[in-house]
């Protein structure tokens, strides 16, 4: 669990896909790779498995996907015309 204040190393793209081609292709230790790389084995197991799984290291977005602005416009646009109608109604009850 990070603690606060703790910094993280950020390691570029290309040297995860060396050290999991090395894996792969070398049959190089996680081990082997955690020295070279001055990560731990745990995080060199976790570019593989994610290698394998998604067939890149490209960084995924996570969640939903944004609605577009065309329908959040027209879903507001909606909205606003069932709340005006709503008002109308109000106003001619308390009439």
């Amino acid at each position: 669990m990070a603690m606060k204040g703790q910094k993280f190393k950020k390691v570029d793209l290309n040297s995860k896909l060396t050290a999991v081609k090395e894996h792969i292709e070398d049959s190089r230790t996680y081990n082997y790779l955690s020295i070279k790389y001055d990560v731990s084995e745990n995080t060199v197991k976790t570019w593989v498995r994610i290698y394998r799984r998604d067939h890149g290291l490209d960084v995924k977005k996570k969640g939903r996907e944004p609605k577009t602005t065309k329908d959040n416009i027209e879903e507001k646009y909606e909205i606003l015309k069932k709340y005006l109608e709503y008002l109308k109604e109000a106003k001619q009850e308390k009439k």
